[in-house]
């Protein structure tokens, strides 16, 4: 049953060739518009998931869908769709002496599956970039939000059916794990994987696909404290990064400061950070001056396997380190290349900061929270990817297409 619902989508794929970039910029501020007119009902099919979780899972904040949130996800398919087609442009143009023309324009990858968890938002975030980007999208949630991703997919194929367009071109998988194991064999018919969650979902994709993957999501987080750093600005970073949403990818996990700035902690993990109840595994330097001014219950002196994670939860390490040279070493180690981020007023260890870090993102005096599509005006993102072939970082419209040479001439032919 996948394989004939792949088929499928990869011929309904084609169409999208012949759809002007008006119709899909009326399709999307449409499905933009339907989402908010049934609100009542995909809400409802969120809290059938919902229900089914313990709220102190940090997936379910992920999962929660919320008036607000409607709003901000029908404002960013409402972007996509103002955005210019990425689609033939012209990369290069090269005249060849035997009088070839040869262009480089961008094209779109075909079909595209994407397997998330417990994130119904990407469900309308794939579906608008893809087709903005004239790519098919395969879904493959994951069964903690089957019904709200059913409930989102229905809209997005009342939508498509009102223009007279295949459903196909938007396909939800089942939950199962059997799906999974299809998508990531469906050599033939789907031309990219993207894995969002968690980085044991992603090496699993990583593993077993036998079709090209572009990995994202995975983000283990550090904000460095410089010895010339400015403590209120440190204060702010730090508690955004870290309590903004805690379930995201760009959340702070761990705090590196300089050994000559520790009498800097108690300003820094403050009160604001204590009543949100974060947990912090500090060092033996960090844990002695935080152990007077951090409520004990909170404090916990750090191990090996308290470097390196992805928390997701209200739960922060901290590190001291004797120089840059040393932090950027902790960096190297245990960071996955998402976001890193240093505050300092020193311009040339800002540079050396941003020299040396292997990162899709790396921020001078700013919160790694701005890692997001949306936030760098891209409309919205299909995912963060850490790695450096094709993409690195918010992939938005422009890093869902590819390139294809268009070679003219007037009979040329080739003598050797």
């Amino acid at each position: 049953m996948n394989v004939e619902l792949l088929k499928q989508t990869a011929i309904a794929s084609r169409s999208i060739s012949g759809l002007s970039d008006d119709k899909i910029q009326n399709v999307l501020q449409r499905t933009a518009d339907r989402l908010l007119e049934k609100q009542d009902f995909i809400l409802a099919e969120n809290g059938k998931d919902l229900v089914l979780m313990k709220p102190s899972d940090p997936k379910h904040d992920r999962l929660k869908l919320t008036p607000e949130r409607l709003q901000g996800i029908a404002a960013d398919m409402k972007s996509v769709a103002s955005l210019p087609s990425p689609l033939g442009k012209v990369l290069s143009r090269t005249e060849r002496p035997n009088g070839m023309v040869i262009t480089k324009i961008t094209v779109p990858f075909g079909v595209i599956g994407v397997i998330y968890e417990a994130r119904p938002n990407v469900t309308f975030d794939v579906f608008s970039l893809c087709l903005k980007s004239g790519n098919a999208c395969v879904l493959k949630g994951g069964s903690d939000a089957e019904f709200s991703n059913k409930a989102l997919v229905s809209l997005i194929h009342e939508v498509l059916e009102t223009y007279a367009i295949p459903p196909a071109i938007c396909t939800l998988l089942p939950s199962s794990r059997e799906a999974t194991t299809g998508l990531l064999n469906a050599t033939g018919l789907v031309d990219l994987i993207i894995p969002r969650g968690s980085s044991s979902l992603i090496n699993n994709v990583r593993a077993n696909a036998r079709i090209p993957v572009i990995e994202t999501g995975a983000g283990i987080c550090h904000t460095y404290f410089d010895k010339e750093g400015d403590e209120p600005v440190a204060q702010s970073i730090v508690l955004n990064a870290k309590t903004r949403r805690v379930s995201v990818c760009n959340a702070l996990d761990c705090l590196i400061i300089h050994n000559e700035r520790l009498k800097s902690l108690p300003v820094i993990c403050n009160k604001d950070l204590q009543e949100k109840n974060v947990i912090l595994y500090a060092d033996e330097p960090s844990y002695a001056i935080l152990s007077a001014h951090y409520p004990p219950e909170l404090l916990q002196h750090a191990f090996e396997e308290h470097y390196g994670t992805e928390f997701l939860d209200y739960k922060m390490s901290v590190k001291t380190v004797a120089s840059l040279d040393e932090a950027l070493g902790h960096i190297a180690k245990y960071g996955s290349k998402h976001s890193e981020c240093i505050i300092t007023q020193n311009p040339d260890t800002i540079l050396k900061f941003q020299q040396h870090v292997d990162a899709a993102c790396v921020y001078a005096n700013v919160s790694t929270a701005f890692t997001d599509g949306a936030q760098f005006g891209f409309g919205a993102e299909i995912g963060i990817s850490t790695q450096k072939l094709h993409a690195r970082g918010p992939m938005s419209l422009h890093e869902l297409t590819t390139y294809k040479y268009l070679i003219e001439g007037i009979g040329q032919i080739r003598t050797s």
